[in-house]
């Protein structure tokens, strides 16, 4: 796992796709311990990426910098920007995508809804089309809310699944997701200071049908 940045109060690292977040056996705390060579680490997770999603995650060492990164997310100054490559392409542009999704616990799915009911919450994204190709597009999201599978659930509702996603995708695809956390950007939690990280996506397919990424 490559880590990017690290000191006393937090690491960020790439994340590898078919990793879970959390703490438990292979887990990304897991794999932040072994790469820091200090099993016993406080390592702990603020936010998460679905298992099968790759790219920048951040990790507290420790409770106060773990209470103030939760903090900075619940109150939405903790920004996250992913890039996807969807089958077809949006019509406009740029744009705003808004609406109420169900998670299906038993399905481990997420829904889109027609109307608010015990458990359905609102999901808001930002989307901007950064290339497109003949079936093909890619696309550099920000997300507004951070609901399970939000991205996968309200892209596919409009048929636009990603690639290789094959849980919202009746496409057969041999490759890796096409969902990519590219930019994080938060305030350090003990020095105040604004800090603002990107990573690239591997030149593999889908991200190799695009000439330039941001």
């Amino acid at each position: 796992m490559e880590i990017l940045y690290c000191d006393e109060d937090l690491v960020l690292g790439v994340k590898p796709p078919r990793v879970l977040s959390t703490d438990e056996p292979g887990g990304m705390p897991e794999l932040v311990r072994q790469a820091l060579g200090d099993p016993g680490a406080d390592v702990r997770t603020v936010h998460r990426l679905d298992r099968v999603v790759s790219g920048l995650m951040v990790l507290a060492r420790g409770p106060q910098a773990a209470s103030e990164l939760s903090r900075q997310i619940r109150e939405g100054t903790f920004h996250k920007e992913y890039l996807a490559v969807v089958h077809g392409g949006p019509e406009e542009e740029e744009g705003t995508m808004v609406d109420l999704l169900l998670r299906d616990k038993r399905e481990r799915k997420t829904y889109v809804v027609g109307e608010r009911a015990k458990g359905v919450q609102e999901a808001i994204l930002d989307y901007r089309v950064l290339g497109r190709t003949r079936e093909l597009s890619l696309v550099e999201i920000t997300l507004r809310t951070g609901r399970t599978h939000q991205i996968r659930a309200q892209f596919s509702n409009r048929d636009l699944p990603l690639v290789g996603d094959r849980k919202y995708s009746l496409l057969e695809e041999d490759c890796q997701i096409g969902l990519w956390s590219w930019r994080l950007s938060f305030v350090h939690p003990t020095t105040g200071k604004p800090l603002d990280f990107t990573a690239q996506p591997p030149r593999t397919y889908p991200w190799d049908r695009f000439e330039v990424l941001p």
